[in-house]
């Protein structure tokens, strides 16, 4: 058994379940902001369903990657666990300092003081990847 792959294939599922989370949360029922919010609405719309797109064709992978391990008795759980939440906290991170802050794709949320949404955001991504570690070092540490 390889753990990189229960790892790897949990880290996609967990990416794509960040960006589902957001994009359907913040982008469609709140409507705080679009992936692309510098041009008109219609491409902000257009950007957001993009994101979609790419999140299904992520989860879709990742899914498919974890039942061919669990087909082949190859999943390990402590590991997909891991990868899961290493997943789930890298986008949230990513997208709060590189999409937000540097390139200015978009912002939390716009007509508001900043700072305390962006904290909050960038501090979820951080528990949730710093979960991720102590649960990826949990995993290597029963390996040994």
């Amino acid at each position: 058994m390889e753990p990189g792959h229960s790892l790897g294939a949990a880290v996609l599922v967990g990416g794509g379940v960040m960006a589902a989370v957001d994009e359907i949360v913040f982008h469609q029922l709140l409507q705080w902001h679009h992936f692309f919010d510098q041009s008109t609405p219609m491409i902000g719309i257009f950007s957001d369903g993009m994101l979609h797109a790419a999140e299904l064709i992520i989860l879709v992978a990742g899914f498919f990657w974890i039942a061919r391990l669990a087909r082949r008795q190859a999943l390990i759980p402590s590991w997909t666990r891991a990868g899961l939440l290493l997943g789930m906290g890298g986008f949230q991170l990513f997208d709060g300092i590189v999409d937000h802050k540097l390139l200015r794709l978009h912002q939390v949320r716009y007509g508001v003081e900043l700072l305390p949404y962006d904290l909050a955001w960038n501090l979820c991504g951080l528990v949730l990847l710093l979960i991720g570690v102590w649960l990826w070092r949990r995993a290597a540490a029963a390996a040994r």
